[in-house]
């Protein structure tokens, strides 16, 4: 559990928000999520083998979300620093990708108007995306109890 919150803390992208005590686990959330989110990581993280869900906060905490690890027993210092050397992969090919604000834009949902040489663009969440923040809200391992394993390939 140290060598993955060193590991994270030594990125500089992120703020550890867990607790050292407790749980057996490690929550985190982006410095910087203007140009992607803790979703896009935890599904790019998916594609290296690995389960890291990404949870919105409750009711009064929502515009923050995290990504959470859960520490089993069998979690070696070798599957810690793996789990970095991937996050730090993901954030690498994430920087090289359009950020999300562009992909919904290309989507198609957007509103535009003028200001002078500016130009603002209003992006509205789509129905799907809303009813995904929802039901993790819901799903939420701090509510139902349940315990997420993190594995690797």
């Amino acid at each position: 559990m140290i060598m993955l919150r060193n590991g994270l803390e030594k990125t500089e992208r992120f703020n550890i928000v867990s607790k050292d005590e407790g749980v057996p686990l490690v929550a985190f959330s982006l410095k910087d999520s203007s140009s992607h989110t803790e979703f896009e990581i935890s599904d790019m993280l998916h594609r290296y083998g690995w389960i890291v869900p990404a949870y919105t906060m409750p009711p009064n905490a929502q515009h923050i979300t995290v990504l959470l690890v859960v520490i089993r027993e069998d979690f070696s210092r070798t599957l810690a620093e793996r789990l970095v050397i991937d996050i730090e992969k993901v954030m690498r090919v994430l920087d090289e990708l359009p950020s999300r604000v562009i992909h919904k834009i290309l989507l198609g949902e957007e509103n535009s108007e003028a200001d002078g040489d500016n130009l603002m663009v209003t992006v509205k969440k789509s129905d799907m995306e809303s009813r995904e923040r929802s039901s993790i809200y819901g799903r939420s391992l701090f509510q139902t109890g349940r315990r997420l394993m993190v594995s690797g390939n």
